[in-house]
């Protein structure tokens, strides 16, 4: 995990709401000045279409559960959402199956090894163990009913827009792209499926999960979608409900837990908000009860994490409260504290 020094930035409390417009925009627009200059990280190139990426990309975009927006750079460059899909799909099958279903499906706990890790499967007889890594995920798309491939991608498609307040289009040259080099997701599928695991061909949940990755947002769609699940699943922008206060509730925590798979320990313990990454430099981090931030920045870590989003995110959520864990001393009357 990347260390952030914020030895001069005043630390706010995890309670109560955003503060004034003016001050969030500013925020907003000092952590963008202050990390567009770290040219840390390489850009992903395992999928052939994310190495077209430009490095210098960068945007901030913040979205308040009151519908308040503030944004800062390259926050209408669009990019493959990857596996940031991942966090809004398990919200939507916890909304159609509920929580004891996708728990005994998938289930919630870190596997504490790699998001493509076919050890994990084995060691936990077939059991993904949890919806962010991607034999979770994939198990997760294999959820979605329909009767064929393009009924279950409507559904994918459709959902995942809700949470963005605007249609999302794939992406055929990521798509193509990442059909001709997921031979270990195809690998993992159909290993989930051997233990029984998986109610459908594995092919075609491998399919629908790769057409989900290739879906095409900006970061100020990740801050939309993020502060829908911030708002107890009704989108702040477009006031639908997607999905209940329960199914938002039981993603948060997921993300919490697994959304920055291994490393996830170490962002709670820097950073503190549930949060989810994506190879082509996306990350969303999340404040329950007050918004959500969406960062975009192509160079990674050698996670697969965003250098200067995690960068930014962590500036953020200390400035603003966004850290789940701080807290100050609550005010007491001197007289209350002689008894």
């Amino acid at each position: 995990m990347i260390q952030t020094d914020l030895s001069d930035v005043p630390q706010r409390v995890s309670t109560g709401d955003l503060p004034s417009l003016s001050r969030v925009g500013r925020l907003i627009t000092d952590a963008h000045e202050r990390y567009a200059s770290n040219d840390d990280g390489i850009v992903a190139d395992y999928i052939p279409a994310l190495a077209e990426a430009d490095p210098s990309w960068f945007g901030i975009s913040l979205v308040g559960v009151n519908g308040s927006r503030h944004a800062v750079g390259d926050v209408d460059v669009a990019f493959s959402i990857q596996s940031i899909s991942k966090a809004f799909m398990f919200a939507l099958m916890c909304e159609r199956y509920g929580r004891e279903e996708l728990v005994a499906r998938i289930g919630v706990n870190n596997t504490g090894l790699p998001f493509d890790s076919v050890m994990a499967v084995e060691l936990n007889d077939g059991r993904p163990l949890n919806p962010m890594v991607n034999a979770g995920a994939i198990g997760t798309t294999a959820l979605v009913p329909g009767e064929n491939i393009d009924e279950r991608w409507t559904i994918v498609r459709e959902g995942l827009s809700a949470f963005a307040g605007r249609p999302l289009e794939m992406s055929e040259e990521v798509y193509e792209s990442e059909t001709r080099t997921n031979d270990r997701n195809r690998a993992i599928a159909r290993l989930v499926y051997s233990y029984g695991r998986m109610a459908v061909d594995p092919a075609e949940a491998v399919e629908v999960y790769t057409r989900q990755c290739s879906l095409m947002v900006t970061a100020d769609d990740l801050a939309v979608m993020g502060a829908t699940l911030a708002d107890g699943g009704v989108n702040p922008i477009t006031g639908q409900r997607v999905v209940s206060n329960e199914a938002s509730s039981d993603t948060l925590a997921v993300m919490a837990s697994c959304g920055m798979y291994e490393r996830s320990g170490e962002w709670l313990f820097e950073i503190g908000t549930p949060a989810k990454s994506g190879v082509s430099g996306g990350i969303v981090s999340i404040a329950p009860g007050k918004g959500a931030t969406g960062l975009f920045s192509p160079r990674l870590d050698f996670a697969g994490n965003s250098v200067r989003g995690q960068h930014a995110a962590a500036y953020i959520s200390c400035a603003l409260g966004f850290n789940m864990f701080a807290s100050s001393p609550h005010a007491r009357e001197k007289s209350s504290l002689a008894h």
